[in-house]
């Protein structure tokens, strides 16, 4: 009898577990999730944050959980950066803005996306227009743009923001 117990329990620890905590049930990118996946993979004709495509170390103000960042702006985003890179006071991004953070873990090695596309006519556009992506780095989806970035909002919506990016604030 205690056998069938211990199995069960190991049952519940090592499949079910994970799989309801998404460990091992993300799935592929596909719709706007691989759209956005897609334009997150190129990175030509991208401005640096600050003009420089060092790994920043995430500050304690970050919700996200990985040790190194780095955002980057497509052409149409790159206009609202100043001539230091950063991005100008009260701006608000044109239509087509893709805002690239990349998150690495401890070994340096990209692991995630999190990505802001501007698209107002988009199904998964929020009130501002922004298409919220995070995606991890092999193309399974950590949060859907389907829930336009519910789960970011909070921190994104804080004093300090610029049409929702912390860059500034965080790494002035």
């Amino acid at each position: 009898m205690k056998t069938k117990h211990l199995l069960v329990a190991l049952f519940i620890c090592v499949i079910v577990l994970p799989v309801e905590n998404g460990c091992i049930n993300d799935s592929q990118a596909e719709g706007t999730d691989k759209k956005l996946y897609d334009m997150a993979r190129e990175t030509t004709g991208f401005s640096w944050y600050k003009k420089s495509d060092a790994l920043l170390n995430t500050t304690s103000g970050s919700g996200h959980s990985f040790p190194y960042l780095r955002t980057r702006y497509n052409q149409t985003a790159a206009v609202r950066l100043d001539d230091q890179g950063k991005i100008i006071a009260g701006s608000v991004f044109p239509e087509g803005s893709l805002i690239v953070k990349e998150f690495h873990d401890s070994s340096r090695k990209l692991a995630r996306y999190a990505i802001l596309y501007k698209e107002s006519g988009n199904q998964d556009a929020d009130t501002k227009g922004w298409v919220w992506g995070y995606i991890n780095a092999d193309g399974t989806v950590a949060e859907s743009a389907a829930e336009k970035g519910k789960s970011c909002n909070t921190c994104h919506n804080q004093s300090g923001n610029i049409d929702y990016m912390l860059m500034n604030k965080f790494f002035p």
